[in-house]
């Protein structure tokens, strides 16, 4: 019961963070701020917290296991979270935040190659029902739910960064099965600045952009720190004590947030319609939990 309790609880605090860090992503790159280098720099002030228990830490302790799945894990996280940012400078929170619904889809096909989970019919019939609701908040573009809305550069972005972070999560569940919860979070931390910085210098070749914030900009970068945080934290907590398929369908529930908050702080429209498509998208997620 206690479990319950506590994994019911990292999966809210994971579902608010989320959006929550995403405005505040945004608010990042409508002044002005490069979405890789918004990217990077909150990956590296993760890290910096981590730099005391780094330092403690004997690589020869480490399994090869660990170090295979923490850079596969890397890469896929560090480009990912890059085009997750590339696409909320692009478009609206409130639709980009359903599309990644479809990561539940692809963490259960990962999930069931990697690490044997296989979904029961109901899990099935809860995430049809999620990718159902992104149909109305997709209708809501000028393209509607068609594939000319893949033409859409925000849409790529989202749409990459869904699978990288998707197939991303599956790394982190596979590291901390060779180590421990920790040194999940502490490997994400490390390795996403590491492929982060590396994603960033590729694309800015030949152009010499600053990483370092404005004075304006720390308090924003405060919050996105401490929230991103939180939703890591969440998210390998939940790993633990669910598979991963589920665990995403889950947290696919912050587009809800993600379309109220968008509404609210960006003025974004036809709000109903979307919450309509989210509405669906819980249904599939309830059905999920209770089964």
């Amino acid at each position: 019961m206690v479990q319950t309790l506590l994994t019911s609880i990292a999966v809210i605090l994971r579902i608010v963070s989320n959006p929550l860090a995403n405005v505040f992503q945004k608010k990042l790159t409508l002044d002005g701020r490069d979405p890789l280098t918004v990217n990077f720099i909150t990956y590296f002030l993760l890290s910096v917290g981590c730099i005391f228990i780094v330092l403690s830490i004997h690589p020869a302790n480490l399994s090869k296991a660990f170090w295979m799945y923490s850079i596969a894990g890397g890469i896929a996280g560090g480009v990912g979270n890059g085009f997750l940012v590339k696409a909320l400078k692009e478009g609206q929170l409130s639709i980009l935040g359903p599309i990644n619904s479809y990561k539940s889809l692809v963490g259960i096909i990962v999930g069931i190659f990697l690490l044997g989970e296989i979904p029961n019919i109901w899990g099935v019939i809860g995430i049809a029902m999620i990718i159902y609701g992104s149909y109305f908040v997709l209708g809501t573009t000028d393209e509607g739910f068609s594939w000319a809305i893949l033409k859409r550069a925000e849409i790529q972005f989202r749409i990459w960064a869904m699978i990288l972070t998707a197939i991303e999560a599956v790394f982190i569940k596979k590291v901390m099965l060779a180590s421990s919860p920790a040194m999940a979070f502490i490997s994400w931390c490390v390795f996403g600045t590491l492929f982060a910085f590396v994603f960033l210098l590729i694309n800015q070749r030949g152009t010499r952009k600053s990483i370092i914030p404005a004075s304006g900009e720390i308090t924003r970068y405060i919050y996105v720190v401490i929230l991103i945080g939180i939703m890591q934290l969440t998210i390998i907590y939940s790993f633990k004590h669910m598979p991963v398929g589920y665990a995403l369908a889950l947290f696919q529930l912050s587009a809800i947030v993600g379309v109220l908050l968008g509404h609210r702080i960006f003025n974004e429209k036809d709000i109903r319609k979307k919450l309509l498509g989210a509405t669906i998208m819980v249904t599939g997620s309830v059905i999920i939990i209770i089964t």
